[in-house]
């Protein structure tokens, strides 16, 4: 799969479920939610959580939720990207930019 695809695929399905048009300060909110959701998977896999009401989850489980909710806070952020016309590659090419600069060459 590439992320190219992905973003074009995911823009389109964004736009026929009508939710593209939110604002960036509402993807934002959208994406801590997101973000919290991945913090509550990493812990529950890192050190576990003591909930009586929830069930323990396997291995391949907990690998599974850290996935699904890493790809949703992907998808929030080429949303977000595209709303300021940003592609994928703008962000890495301004990332390894960036450090590069910082640290030098790796």
């Amino acid at each position: 799969m590439d992320i190219h695809n992905h973003a074009r695929w995911l823009k389109d399905f964004t736009i026929s479920r009508q939710w593209y048009p939110y604002p960036p300060f509402v993807r934002l909110a959208f994406m801590s939610e997101e973000l919290g959701e991945l913090a509550q998977a990493v812990r529950t896999h890192e050190i576990g959580r003591d909930h009586p009401h929830e069930q323990k989850l396997s291995e391949d489980e907990q690998l599974s939720h850290i996935r699904e909710e890493l790809a949703d806070v992907l998808d929030n952020l080429l949303i977000m990207a595209d709303k300021y016309g940003f592609t994928a590659d703008d962000l890495m090419q301004t990332s390894e930019a960036k450090l590069t600069k910082r640290f030098g060459e790796h």
